[in-house]
């Protein structure tokens, strides 16, 4: 079926004068025919389709929420991060298809195992603050050993700015103070990553 039809079969009817999967073409035609673009655009304007109203809107962003939480289905106590692409797939359930950074922390055992990730704090398009006291006080909390920083960027440039380079940096002296290790800083989008670890600069 195409992504049209599975949308059609989810709202269930169009409006008098489409059917509801010559609706859903269209609205995806809007969005360049990626269904992932329906996690982008805001709920007020996703009600301004002729036939999508409030009920029909909150099925769509249900059914989209759903399928982020099955690709985040694995118990993150039993992901090992030993590589920038397995810290990726732990937080691109989390960072992708947000319209607003967040900066999210992994904490780690000594063998690298996930212990838990949790948001440390959400901003505006783009940046956000974040406060280096919230994640070592988490990680002592947790008997971390070890950290990944990630955090989004809305616009999808894969690009370090100076902020980026600058709280990597305060974040791995001060967890140095305390014998944390920071493994990797990473910015993520849809589009993929960019590892502060693989491009040696931390």
């Amino acid at each position: 079926m195409t992504d049209a039809e599975l949308l059609a079969i989810l709202i269930g009817s169009g409006n008098p004068g489409e059917t509801a999967v010559h609706l859903m073409q269209r609205i995806l035609a809007s969005l360049d025919n990626d269904m992932g673009n329906l996690h982008t655009i805001p709920f007020e304007h996703l009600v301004k389709w002729k036939g999508i109203g409030p009920a029909k809107a909150i099925k769509i962003k249900a059914a989209l929420e759903i399928g982020k939480r099955i690709q985040n289905r694995t118990p993150v106590e039993r992901l090992k991060c030993n590589q920038s692409k397995d810290a990726y797939f732990l937080f691109k359930p989390e960072l992708t298809f947000l319209d607003h950074e967040e900066f999210w922390v992994a904490y780690l055992n000594h063998q690298h195992q996930v212990i838990t990730h949790q948001c440390i704090s959400k901003g505006g398009i783009a940046a956000t603050t974040v406060d280096i006291r919230l994640i070592l006080k988490k990680a002592l909390e947790v008997g971390g050993a070890a950290l990944i920083l990630a955090h989004n960027h809305p616009t999808g440039i894969l690009k370090p700015s100076r902020a980026d380079i600058e709280i990597t940096e305060k974040v791995k002296k001060a967890a140095a103070v305390i014998d944390i290790q920071l493994l990797d800083h990473l910015i993520v989008s849809e589009k993929g990553y960019f590892s502060f670890a693989d491009k040696n600069t931390l």
